[in-house]
């Protein structure tokens, strides 16, 4: 298996009234970034302008009015002066139509991405990326010797961006981070914490606009295969991409990251100190760009972070493209360490405490697969549990564990101290065991 990572005008008053001047201004200019030679953005100066002035309060002159006593009355009276309000105000809107977005919120659903109504027809893509799209970001880190180009996902109103660790892993020790919304507003950003195991990092925006429009996650526990979804990124560098599929499997063991002296292991054996996510699989293109982007379900609800691909072979600048066959981290995952990394800049995660191989289990007449134990570490949730040596670890809540991998990509969603219930297979018998995580 080649797993690569990657990177209306107003009307006339009455004659007998002249009409009150609508007062105009010039419009407020507006702020942009323009890419330095070489097509490398250079790095924001000030504060980027949010949004326009508030107009210049203007004297307008009152209608004269003369009450007779076969003139109109008063509520005719009032009538008029509200048709006068309203054609001023109409008129100031047409000339100056900024005013009128200035006054309108961002964020209708108070800075989180609305929630898509569910259709019994086709899933509208157009109305799922329209609200998400704000909140999906373009991320360029640029180290002393290397860079990449990935993408991000807006977490929450302070700032912070959920993103792979390869995207910003060469700025560790060293660098800078630009980041770009969808709008093209470019912002410097720095690492608030990174977790190679995981494969996941958040960054922070210097100066972060008060208009975010931050994503809305959900959990991944109820995904189902077939169900839609949509990507987006920036694909070799093509920012605000959209693409759209299924979700192809669920708990697909990949490996995200690996030691150099990992690489010769026997792949048949597993322990928890290798660095395996069980991805969500899906058919959507992603390519190399697109890691750290997120993952939308039908709604515009996160799920999951993309992360990498298989791919048959490299083209001939090195980069591997889109087979159909994309990986994605759980969003459970993403937010249980993306919490952390925000409290503490970096992330802890459960140990079981064995050593397993892939193995086959006997139970009856039927013949299952799974990860048998070859070592317990003393002391350890499994210890304590009861586990031993020649148990086959069969499910962990309830999901087939078909192989060693799999086995450390379950645990690896879990925190110290979070209990699990395993099946195992013990003497030609299946007993359920509660281990506690540690």
């Amino acid at each position: 298996m080649n797993e690569s990572q990657f990177p209306a005008p107003g009307a006339a008053a009455a004659p007998d009234t002249p009409p009150a001047t609508p007062a105009t201004e010039n419009p407020a200019p507006t702020a942009q970034d323009t890419p330095a030679a070489g097509g490398a953005y250079s790095a924001p100066t000030g504060e980027p302008y949010g949004g326009y002035a508030a107009p210049a309060s203007s004297e307008a002159v009152a209608p004269t009015v003369i009450v007779t006593k076969k003139g109109p009355g008063w509520g005719a009276l009032l009538g008029a002066m509200l048709l006068t309000v309203g054609l001023t105000l109409g008129a100031l809107f047409y000339v100056r139509p900024a005013m009128l977005r200035a006054s309108t919120p961002t964020n209708l659903n108070g800075g989180t991405v609305a929630t898509v109504p569910a259709s019994s027809d086709a899933t509208d893509w157009t109305a799922v990326a329209s609200a998400v799209s704000p909140a999906v970001v373009t991320i360029q880190a640029q180290g002393a010797s290397s860079g990449s180009t990935g993408s991000g996902v807006i977490y929450d109103a302070q700032g912070d961006i959920v993103t792979n660790y390869h995207v910003i892993s060469s700025v560790l020790t060293g660098g800078q981070i630009q980041v770009t919304l969808a709008d093209g507003r470019l912002y410097a950003a720095r690492v608030v914490g990174h977790d190679k195991t995981t494969d996941l990092a958040v960054i922070r925006l210097d100066n972060p606009p008060e208009d975010l429009t931050v994503a809305r996650f959900t959990t991944s526990s109820t995904l189902q295969v077939g169900a839609p979804v949509m990507a987006i990124g920036a694909p070799l560098g093509l920012s605000n991409t959209v693409t759209t599929g299924i979700v192809s499997a669920l708990n697909r063991p990949v490996e995200v990251s690996m030691d150099e002296d990992s690489a010769s292991q026997d792949q048949t054996q597993a322990s928890s100190d290798l660095v395996i996510t069980n991805a969500i699989q899906i058919d959507a293109s992603i390519n190399p760009g697109n890691s750290g982007g997120p993952l939308f379900d039908a709604t515009g609800a996160v799920i999951g972070i993309n992360s990498s691909i298989k791919s048959l072979a490299t083209s001939s600048d090195g980069q591997a493209g889109s087979i159909g066959l994309g990986f994605a981290i759980p969003s459970d995952l993403v937010v249980s360490v993306a919490d952390q990394l925000i409290a503490s800049g970096s992330a802890s995660h459960g140990m079981l405490g064995v050593t397993v191989k892939a193995a086959t289990a006997t139970v009856g007449s039927d013949t299952y697969v799974g990860a048998e134990i070859q070592e317990v570490t003393s002391g350890s949730g499994a210890a304590i549990a009861g586990l031993r040596v020649g148990d086959v670890i069969l499910t962990v809540e309830g999901q087939e564990v078909t192989s060693p991998k799999q086995l450390v990509g379950y645990v690896r969603r879990y925190r110290a101290g979070d209990t699990v219930t395993m099946t195992i297979e013990r003497n030609g018998q299946t007993q359920d065991v509660s281990v506690t995580i540690q």
